[in-house]
């Protein structure tokens, strides 16, 4: 199941990334935001109707994120103790007499 989730994971983000490079630049970049474009009465330029790919590019950004997540809670390692605890590496260290206790 993991695997398959994976391999999933892996083509959303291989669609994410040709999706990006696929759109066509919208404006001057950030440059025509501060005054260097003619564009006048809008900061980031006029966006007009959204096309197929931006649409694709949001749906597929939001698939990323979602998968990420699921993935971070199912993973085979899952969530440490410690991390649910809110203690750090150098704490556990200390505790397990690995590294030995700051002098106060």
């Amino acid at each position: 199941m993991y695997t398959v989730l994976i391999l999933l994971h892996i083509a959303i983000c291989a669609s994410l990334i040709i999706s990006v490079l696929l759109q066509s630049a919208k404006g001057e970049g950030l440059a025509g935001a501060f005054g260097g474009s003619s564009l006048t009465g809008t900061v980031f330029g006029g966006r007009g109707a959204a096309t197929f790919l931006s649409k694709a590019t949001t749906v597929l950004a939001v698939a990323f994120m979602s998968s990420s997540i699921v993935l971070t809670f199912i993973s085979p390692g899952g969530p440490t103790q410690s991390v649910l605890e809110g203690s750090s590496a150098v704490e556990e260290a200390v505790r397990e007499g690995q590294v030995p206790a700051p002098q106060q």
